[in-house]
């Protein structure tokens, strides 16, 4: 959940770090450092806190390397804390090291390396990997050009876990080393000069040319050259794939906050999901999929795995896939998934949401189902991402890069990407046609409903700013309505820090309703026309025990009713999730704003949970 920036060029490298590190710090903040080699040997610059205390480091400004790595944190071993940022050197100071990941045996390593002769400075799993390295690299009596690759290879055996590596020494200072393992890494190639990151949009504003990199992959960087080996350290070929993200994408744009810009990107990133092969009068074709009537008939069972809000996007695309292609569908948190041996097998297909595509959860849970001869499907928004590589098919969003904490137009362009993937199946299997057809006239229309859902935004705001110094909010649905409770729920819990719980409103009598006093705010919404009387009833019990009440409504219901509702424009109720989810998402946001907390970098939290 840490992020990782790495440069070797002609240009200084210590603007180019810091630079990326800001661009990342999405990933991990509660520390930052950089690494690089001047010529007096390696140097470290490194402190607890947001990546701009580097600037207030004293010598920061004289450094001259121009090759270096660097790291911003999200503490898994040890306390945030500058002995315990990252980078990290052996005790000789010949290698300094980042990593990304969590290293599962380093007590034995530490163990070993202490009866060795080597000393911790540290609480971090991270500083068994440069003393590890240094203790291959000193007993290894060749000295030709590929030592140092021989050490990290090596030291890379012997770790257990997962990582993404980036690795220094001053013996060699032309070269780095990176590498990983169940951890996002990838090397943009310049012109005399190679980036590396554990993010594309870090680097994104100085190439779209990208190398990625698989699991147990060595590539040794010069300015000039990438040189790939296996585990082996055989001689491997890698293509440079070409990512056409817009590098503005990455920025504010005149917006105070990444989450408020990626808001308003809905629209155009709803668009680009869609894309322009879908019409209403031909079938709609994935042109990566190739499944067969026959195949799609025999399957027993669905099983959607994610975690977090793709997870929820997960739940409203069941509801698009048993009712159109009549194929039984499970929603299953990835973390939990594996661990209860799920029945699954060659008549199961399963498919795995991941934002990044490097969920650790969500990827472990992926490999488990193709050991179980499933097939399995990823949705990610990022080409060549860990996930996609690992699955049998991959689709993808179209959102642009996110970089705010809290997700919202990755979690709507996954809905929509799901009901398009149910109107495909449906379609081979000859189901539900006059349904479908009517979809898809809604779905053509979904971009501009969205952009009017948009202009509530004062409305929303001025209903935030008088619940905004509550403790608890609750919030209320059916039927597909109730999957969107549990996103807006999660929404205002990231970045508010309020306590928030989500429930069926059918449940509230069994239990919930005990927790309803005088003044607490209930959310409600109400966008399925089969459920409006029975929705209503259930606003009415809390409203009779004192909530105020707050409805997301596309329904014609009694508006004096309730405290406030929001009405957002009719579509399918297949699709209605990605609109009635905006004014959550904007609750939250403005909630936020008005307790005056940082909406982008929410406490405790990043943007790409890469351990378990």
């Amino acid at each position: 959940m840490c992020g990782i920036v790495g440069y070797i060029g002609n240009q200084k490298a210590s603007p180019i770090l810091i630079n990326g590190l800001i661009r990342l710090e999405y990933r991990g903040y509660d520390s930052a450092g950089i690494s690089t080699i001047e010529k007096s040997g390696l140097s470290i610059m490194k402190d607890k806190g947001r990546v701009k205390n580097l600037y207030n480091l004293d010598g920061i400004d004289d450094l001259s390397g121009t090759i270096g790595i660097a790291h911003t944190r999200w503490a898994t071993h040890g306390k945030p804390a500058k002995e315990n940022s990252h980078p990290h050197m052996d005790n000789s100071k010949t290698f300094s090291v980042v990593h990304n990941g969590i290293i599962e045996n380093y007590h034995e390593l530490r163990k070993f390396l202490t009866n060795n002769g080597y000393t911790f400075y540290s609480q971090t799993d991270t500083e068994v990997i440069p003393n590890l390295v240094h203790y291959y690299y000193h007993k290894d009596e060749n000295t030709d050009e590929l030592k140092f690759l021989r050490a990290v290879k090596n030291a890379c055996h012997d770790l257990k876990g997962s990582y993404a590596i980036e690795i220094i020494c001053k013996d060699y200072p032309n070269n780095m080393i990176v590498t990983r393992k169940d951890s996002p890494l990838v090397i943009g190639k310049g012109e005399s000069e190679n980036y590396i990151s554990s993010d594309i949009p870090a680097i994104l504003s100085f190439t779209k040319d990208f190398y990625l990199l698989d699991d147990f992959d060595l590539a040794v960087l010069t300015k000039d050259n990438v040189s790939f080996y296996d585990k082996d350290l055989n001689v491997i070929p890698k293509e440079v794939k070409t990512i056409e993200w817009n590098a503005s994408s990455a920025e504010k744009d005149g917006y105070d906050d990444f989450m408020l810009k990626e808001i308003h990107e809905q629209p155009t990133a709803i668009r680009e999901t869609i894309g322009t092969k879908f019409n209403e009068s031909t079938k709609f074709e994935f042109d990566e999929l190739n499944f067969s009537k026959d195949y799609l008939s025999n399957l027993s069972k669905i099983y959607i795995v994610a975690c977090g809000t793709a997870m929820y996007a997960g739940l409203s695309g069941k509801n698009a896939i048993e009712k159109l292609c009549k194929i039984p569908t499970e929603v299953d948190v990835a973390s939990e998934f594996r661990y209860r041996d799920p029945l699954v097998d060659e008549k199961t297909l399963c498919i795995f949401i991941s934002q990044s595509g490097e969920t650790a959860d969500t990827i472990a849970a992926l490999k488990l189902c193709k050991e179980k001869k499933a097939k399995t499907l990823a949705i990610s928004n990022v080409i060549g991402s860990s996930i996609t590589r690992e699955a049998d098919y991959s689709i993808y969003t179209h959102a642009g890069p996110e970089i705010a904490v809290a997700s919202t137009k990755a979690y709507t362009s996954q809905v929509m990407l799901i009901v398009l993937l149910a109107i495909y199946f449906a379609e081979i299997l000859e189901l539900n046609t006059n349904t479908i057809n009517l979809l898809k006239k809604d779905i053509i229309d979904l971009p501009k409903k969205i952009e009017e859902t948009l202009k509530l935004s004062e409305t929303i705001e001025s209903f935030a700013k008088k619940i905004y110094q509550e403790k608890d909010i609750f919030f209320l649905g059916r039927g597909i309505d109730e999957t969107i409770a549990k996103e807006g729920s999660l929404k205002l819990k990231e970045i508010s820090y309020i306590h928030s719980e989500s429930y069926p409103a059918g449940e509230l009598k069994h239990g919930p309703i005990a927790l309803i006093e005088n003044g607490i705010t209930v959310v409600s919404i109400l966008t399925d026309c089969n459920l409006v009387e029975k929705t209503i009833s259930n606003i009415q019990e809390v409203i009779t025990r004192g909530a105020k009440t707050l409805v997301i409504t596309n329904q014609d219901i009694d508006e004096d009713m309730f405290d406030m509702t929001i009405k957002i424009p009719e579509t399918n109720t297949f699709i209605s999730p990605i609109l009635s989810i905006i004014p959550l998402q904007l609750l939250a946001y403005y909630i936020s704003k008005e307790k005056g907390l940082d909406v982008d970098k929410p406490r405790n939290l990043a943007k790409s949970v890469t351990v378990e």
